[in-house]
């Protein structure tokens, strides 16, 4: 079975697309960068090393500081699948990002992006 090519695919091929989609609706790099720093537990410096590496989606997942425990709080579909429903490790985590990053673009606050009170 091979993998999906997003599992090849290095995070800073896609990450300015991420924030290409939030700048068009009003949003900012930060606020990107901030999810995904909540998501993952990277650091600002660990994100930007990850970047500049060209790490691929399935490393920088399975190397992630720590991934958020409120992330299964994260609920809807993506890319036409929902993402509570997606067995697969890598891609469920894949799917939660794309998803924080709809929600971000879609003009939803940022504490409840994060699903708590506080960032």
């Amino acid at each position: 079975m091979t993998k999906p090519r997003i599992y090849t695919m290095s995070v800073a091929r896609v990450y300015p697309l991420y924030v290409a989609k939030a700048e068009k609706k009003g949003r900012t790099k930060e606020e990107v960068d901030t999810i995904i720093r909540w998501l993952t537990g990277y650091t600002q410096r660990g994100m930007e090393t990850v970047l500049k590496k060209e790490t691929d989606f399935q490393t920088f997942f399975a190397n992630a500081p720590k991934l958020n425990p409120s992330r299964k709080l994260i609920k809807g579909v993506v890319c036409g699948v929902r993402v509570e429903d997606i067995t697969e490790k890598t891609m469920r985590e894949i799917r939660y990002l794309d998803k924080l990053i709809d929600e971000l673009a879609r003009g939803k606050d940022m504490e409840k992006i994060l699903r708590k009170a506080g960032i």
